[in-house]
């Protein structure tokens, strides 16, 4: 999803993401890549972690360092 954005143009594409996920979606899962990714994993903690963002109830790391998932409702 954000492979090849810079910082900025990531989050708020994840914002646009999130804002128009429904009540039925889990997660949004963000693939950033892990070399230059890494920067943006941050960003996406720093902006939408420590409950800054109402829908986000938690953040984990996907199946690898290159994956972010926003947990949107539990199940």
């Amino acid at each position: 999803m954000c492979m090849g954005m810079n910082v900025e143009e990531a989050l708020k594409a994840i914002q646009r993401e999130i804002n128009g996920a429904g009540n039925s979606t889990y997660r949004v899962r963000v693939i950033h890549g892990y070399h230059g990714g890494t920067r943006i994993a941050d960003g996406i903690r720093d902006e939408f972690g420590y409950g800054r963002e109402p829908k986000v109830k938690r953040i984990t790391m996907g199946q690898n360092q290159g994956i972010t998932e926003l947990i949107l409702r539990e199940f």
